[in-house]
């Protein structure tokens, strides 16, 4: 009976390593990654204040507008909706998941001030686009910055 003899690669047990690792890591985010992150998390939203005026842009993709709630209590503005699927089939095997469906909701602080019946919001592109003015003692202004130099030099 002949013994084959495999030389030892550090290179393969590290690949071997790293396979373990990616399938362990895949297992425990499967829901996270799954297409449920908007679920989850709620739309990717960014904010910035434009000429006296705080706008709110909220991605919204696939998601019909009349399915889009936006309400604001007291500071908080919430945005509530859901994205329903185009077509339902069931025992589909999929190679790839990362479209999510369902209901969501995100909330965010509003600078004190702001009046809700004043906020405009436009839809067009699957991006929900929200104006509010700012009141005049939140609009920004430059504050100067004084440079003060050592007057003890070696």
């Amino acid at each position: 009976m002949a013994t084959e003899l495999t030389t030892w690669s550090p290179l393969r047990e590290l690949d071997n390593f790293r396979r373990s690792f990616d399938e362990m890591f895949d297992r425990f985010t499967k829901d996270w990654f799954s297409g449920d992150w908007m679920r989850v998390r709620g739309p990717a939203i960014e904010s910035w204040i434009e000429d006296g005026t705080l706008v709110v842009r909220a991605d919204l993709p696939g998601v019909d507008p009349k399915d889009v709630e936006v309400t604001v209590t007291g500071d908080t503005l919430t945005l509530r909706g859901k994205r329903e699927h185009m077509e339902e089939k069931s025992g589909r095997d999929y190679f790839h998941r990362e479209v999510s469906y369902g209901s969501f909701e995100r909330s965010i602080s509003l600078p004190k001030g702001v009046k809700a019946e004043e906020i405009k919001a436009t839809y067009k592109n699957g991006v929900l686009d929200l104006r509010m003015p700012l009141p005049k003692e939140l609009s920004a202004r430059k504050v100067p910055v004084t440079v003060e130099t050592d007057a003890k030099q070696a």
